[in-house]
């Protein structure tokens, strides 16, 4: 076994026994079920570009990092998670005193790392079967995650729609506030934003003139 397998199944096997542990004593059973279909969905596109040895280890890691937090939110939902009690007890600060913040904010906090934590799992993933590169992959990598993003909210209006009561009010989580959508949206592009600088790749647009040795360099 290759050490990129090992890590793979090491990665899965703490996942599940985490997903087992956070399985039990949740706030809302109806709610924890709906946030684990986003898991379900997603478990065969992983496994495929697995097969296809499309993602690195430090993806796996990503994956696994991004896979975790979700896991909590779904074990408490994602607005009644204690992280302000958490970091308290730990640093004696609270964090929404210092800033000021009313509402409970890990799933905003979720909705940004969704950008900075995937981009490059999913940058891997269009890379190979795109077969694109440089601004034109970063550029659909973002569109990727923007659509990615926008289908989990509509996913959360129908979900609204359909359960009116207990678990819609629950797994949507908007806390009052009218332009929810819309602030996690753009806290997921913030967070592909912040990657991009991380990782050093070439913001999308017009292309600068370069020289043909210049040029040379980049095929």
């Amino acid at each position: 076994m290759s050490r990129r397998s090992a890590v793979f199944w090491i990665l899965n096997f703490l996942f599940l026994l985490q997903w087992a542990v956070l399985s039990h004593n949740v706030y809302s059973r109806s709610a924890w079920i709906l946030e684990n279909l986003l898991v379900f969905i997603f478990v065969v596109p992983v496994v495929r570009a697995y097969r296809a040895n499309y993602l690195s280890q430090t993806s796996y890691l990503l994956i696994f990092i991004f896979a975790s937090l979700h896991n909590l939110g779904a074990h408490y939902t994602y607005s009644l998670v204690p992280y302000d009690h958490w970091i308290e007890s730990l640093t004696g600060i609270s964090v929404n005193s210092t800033f000021g913040w009313s509402r409970n904010q890990y799933d905003r906090i979720i909705h940004f790392l969704f950008g900075l934590l995937l981009f490059v799992p999913m940058r891997e993933v269009v890379k190979h079967v795109g077969r694109l590169k440089g601004r034109q992959l970063d550029f659909v990598v973002l569109l990727f995650i923007i659509s990615l993003s926008t289908g989990y909210e509509l996913l959360e209006w129908l979900a609204a729609v359909i359960f009116s009561e207990g678990a819609g009010p629950a797994y949507v989580g908007t806390q009052g506030d009218v332009w929810d959508a819309q602030k996690d949206q753009a806290l997921a592009i913030c967070g592909v934003i912040l990657a991009w600088v991380i990782t050093g790749t070439k913001l999308p647009g017009p292309q600068a003139k370069t020289s043909g040795v210049a040029r040379q360099r980049e095929r």
